[in-house]
């Protein structure tokens, strides 16, 4: 991912609440909807999953209650 939105939040909402918010600052911001995102691995112990169509995956080097979107070729 060359360009991404950094994106805090801490509030008591689910993930997928989260992320629509954050998606939609970055589609604001960039114009494009992401289709990826980081979080910290203590967000996803389950392992990788999609949420909104979003592609969510762990990163040891995301912070706690961060989220780095951005758009990225997913291979499937």
């Amino acid at each position: 991912m060359n360009v991404g939105l950094l994106w805090h939040d801490n509030g008591s909402d689910d993930l997928a609440r989260k992320l629509a918010r954050a998606a939609q600052r970055y589609k604001a911001r960039f114009g494009d909807k992401p289709n990826v995102c980081y979080v910290n691995p203590s967000l996803l112990p389950q392992g990788d999953k999609k949420v909104g169509g979003i592609l969510v995956r762990s990163s040891g080097r995301i912070l706690r209650h961060h989220f780095w979107l951005g758009l990225e070729k997913i291979e499937q």
